[in-house]
Formats: C-alpha cells, structure tokens, sequence
C-alpha cells in the first residue's frame, strides 16, 4: 500500500459517479419531483458507498474489466447512492430525526416542503432499482437480479429501515452493547456492507473473495457509525455539514453514551482492524483501495 494516492484515485472515480448520476437522474419529472431528486443527490456528499462498490469491483477484476461489467459497477455503484440519498431525505424530516441542515445546506424537505420532499425520496428509491436492470443491456440477467436483491435486502426491513425502526423506538433507552451493535449493523452497516458486496457480484468473483469482503463490509460499516457516534461529540457544525449534537439532545443511544469517547475511539480501531484482517483471507491480490478506504473512515473529520 506504500505510496498509494487514495485521494487520486477517489477524485478519478467520483467525477465518472457525478457524470453517471447527473445523467441518471432526471430533471424533468413532474412538478417540482425532478429539481428535489437531484437537489438530495447532486453535488454533495462523502459517497462513500459508491466508492466501496468500485474500490471492490476492481479488487476482484483487475485493471481491465470487460465493458459490460464495468456498467454493472458504475450501476451499482449509483443505485447504492441513490439509496443512500432517499434514506437521508425522509430521515430529516420531521416525522423522524427533524433536522434542517444537510451537507453543508437546507435539508429536502426544508427547500421542497414536506410532501415535495416524501416524494422525492420515494422516486429516488425507485429509480436505484430501475438503474440496476436496464433495457438492451450485455449485463447478464443473473448479475442484474443478485444486485436488486442485495440492495432490497440491505435497504430493507432486516437492513437499513428496519435499523431506523430500531433507533427510533430506542429513544431514552439505555441499549446494550450488543443491542447498539444490532441497530447499527442495520441502520449504517446494512448499506455499507452491501457496497462492498455489489462490487463482488458485478464481478462475478469467487466464493472466497465473496465471503472476505462481506466480513470487512460488516466491521466497516459498524466502525462508520463509531466514528459518526464520536465526531456528533467532537466536531461542530461547520465541519460535519449537519447538525452537531443532535444525538445527545435527542436523547438517542450511541456508543459515546454507552461506552465513553475513549472507549468508542477503541472499539472503532478494534472494528478497523478486523476489517483489514478480512481482506489479508480474500485470495485478492491487489486490496490497497479497500484498505485505504477503511483507513480513511477510522480518521476521517467529518
């Protein structure tokens, strides 16, 4: 990994995910919905999860992935986003978290109003499963319907709703380690265990690799929510682009709360670890992005 430039290599891979998602999402859907969708996804955003579904598409293909595989990725790498997006949009509004800043600007449902902003979220769900299965494509059928599944079942009931469920039914609570990791394996993890793995199958990687880098998805995306748990404590507004402390005002359980800051910051290198452990058993040989990338959410500020 010496000498690898992970912000060269983001900055690459994220000008062809805006490229891809300008085009991808309309401008020109009914009333106001066009405007809001793109507001939600366009020119924002750490996109993380795109970035881990190509960081392990390329791990499992090489340089020089067929075309059709290659639009496979770029698909998965978006829909994920797209996801991604709609969950922040009805999270915000105030049915649930009630918050009025997002990346750095008003939330959807701030500039768009509530019903604009429902909306919104719905069709930017909907159109995630639409960009994974297009017409007149090389994308073979069975890649087509492993990626809907995945993402179904990681946005889902047993992923990431059903994580929101949890959190939210969990307010005033005093949750058990085990209890928290549950919740966050759902409501963050869910989404970013399944990047990982969506790169995997746009690849059509093996049975190993598969497995290895399911197992750095799960520590990853519970070793995200740690450090989003510590930076609502430690960082202020400006810097995160939402709204700092809301956890706490808000009385929900974090593993701040149940474990201190300084044991947080431990369990979030502990998760770390164990996710560049995985990628050492993947068979892969050329892991660098994805060990980057985890590195990278264990420090990163915001």
């Amino acid at each position: 990994m010496s000498g690898f430039d992970l912000q060269a290599w983001s900055t690459q891979q994220l000008l062809l995910v805006e490229q891809a998602l300008e085009q991808w999402v309309p401008n020109d859907a009914p009333a106001d919905l066009g405007p809001a969708m793109r507001y939600a996804v366009l020119d924002g955003g750490k996109r993380l999860r795109p970035l881990l579904v190509l960081a392990s598409f390329e791990a499992c293909v090489g340089k020089t992935p067929t075309a059709p595989m290659s639009e496979a990725a770029m698909r998965a790498a978006c829909a994920i986003e797209l996801i991604h997006a709609y969950s922040l949009v009805h999270d915000d509004m105030p049915c649930m978290d009630n918050d009025v800043l997002r990346r750095g600007k008003p939330t959807v449902h701030v500039k768009f109003g509530e019903a604009g902003a429902l909306l919104a979220g719905d069709a930017l769900q909907t159109l995630a499963f639409e960009l994974l299965t297009p017409s007149n494509s090389e994308i073979p059928s069975q890649v087509q319907a492993g990626l809907c599944g995945l993402l179904a079942r990681g946005a889902g009931h047993a992923g990431m709703a059903g994580g929101q469920a949890i959190d939210l039914a969990s307010v005033g609570d005093q949750l058990t380690l085990e209890q928290l990791q549950h919740m966050h394996r759902c409501k963050t993890g869910a989404l970013l265990e399944t990047s990982v793995v969506m790169g995997a199958v746009a690849a059509q990687a093996n049975a190993q690799a598969t497995q290895a880098l399911l197992s750095y998805g799960q520590a990853l995306g519970v070793a995200f929510q740690v450090v989003d748990d510590i930076l609502d404590v430690t960082a202020d507004t400006s810097v995160l682009g939402k709204t700092a402390g809301k956890d706490a005002d808000n009385d929900k359980p974090t593993y701040v709360s149940l474990l201190g800051l300084q044991g947080a910051q431990q369990e979030a290198q502990r998760l770390a670890v164990q996710a560049q452990q995985a990628l050492a058993h993947s068979g892969l040989t050329d892991t660098q992005v994805l060990q980057s990338l985890a590195n990278w959410v264990l420090q990163r500020k915001h």
